[in-house]
């Protein structure tokens, strides 16, 4: 009888140890999610004063605007958007293929919305960021971003430039590449990501407004361009 109660109570020791191993292990494989999920947060590119341009690169105007876009996604709690807006005008300076300065009008008129494309949706998406309370395009009809330094770093160009939204002009460094095939150049940048309550655009930003709760629409916009000289 003595042996019997032994042996249950080393089989319910033995459970209870596994059980709290599986309790550890579990609450380490949270720990280590929500750590790796820490350290893929996307940072927004440092701002700062806008650099005083004195060559007008814009009268190169030798970009072909047919192709070339302007990538954006915005993002809430509850889920997300994304689209395009198309450039309006530009040039870039290159001197034996290596990128001296450029200058892209971003026509805010062209705002689409994609993940919605053809639906109701995606057209009060577009009107929503057109309106007073976001883009304010009927007063600011063009955005613009300007290179005021190019460098090399790891085999990529950091491009800085001042990047104009709405009334706020401010200098941004982004990572970018710039390649040639069959004759056309293309300048291509990495995804980065702009805060927009930076430059004014209030709508829904925790930054201006207080009590949103979870009605909030992330400050943080990844945008990234897309070039092509004609």
């Amino acid at each position: 009888m003595e042996n019997k109660k032994h042996i249950f109570a080393m089989e319910n020791k033995f459970k209870i140890n596994i059980k709290m191993k599986k309790i550890v292990l579990s609450i380490l494989i949270v720990a280590s999610l929500l750590t790796a999920c820490k350290g893929e947060k996307k940072e927004k590119v440092a701002v700062n004063e806008a650099v005083k341009v004195e060559t007008n690169i814009a009268e190169l105007n030798n970009v072909d605007t047919a192709v070339s876009v302007l990538t954006w996604k915005g993002s809430k709690p509850t889920g997300s958007h994304n689209g395009t807006v198309a450039l309006k005008s530009g040039g870039m300076l290159l001197e034996k293929g290596v990128l001296k300065g450029g200058e892209f009008v971003i026509d805010m008129s062209t705002i689409t919305n994609l993940d919605m494309a053809g639906s109701d949706g995606a057209a009060n998406i577009e009107g929503h960021l057109k309106a007073p309370d976001f883009f304010d395009i009927a007063v600011y009809p063009t955005s613009k971003f300007v290179i005021t330094k190019v460098e090399e770093a790891e085999g990529k160009l950091l491009v800085t430039g001042n990047l104009q939204i709405k009334d706020v002009t401010k200098s941004i460094t982004i990572p970018a590449m710039i390649a040639a095939e069959a004759g056309v150049t293309t300048f291509k940048s990495d995804v980065f990501n702009v805060d927009r309550a930076d430059f004014n655009v209030k709508y829904g930003s925790k930054r201006w407004i207080e009590g949103l709760k979870d009605k909030f629409i992330n400050d943080l916009m990844e945008m990234s361009f897309v070039v092509v000289l004609r």
